[in-house]
């Protein structure tokens, strides 16, 4: 089956921008803390 290969898909944003991706980095952690105060229900995807 062919689809466009340019469409992201759900893996591709889990491991763009899923939470393992930002607890690697200080930033992505600052990201975390961030929303977390903030007072997110989802504080990363």
């Amino acid at each position: 089956m062919k689809f466009n290969l340019k469409t992201p898909t759900k893996i591709v944003k889990k491991r763009r921008q899923g939470f393992l991706v930002r607890m690697r980095t200080k930033h992505g952690r600052s990201t975390l803390s961030r929303r977390r105060a903030k007072g997110r229900h989802k504080i990363a995807i």
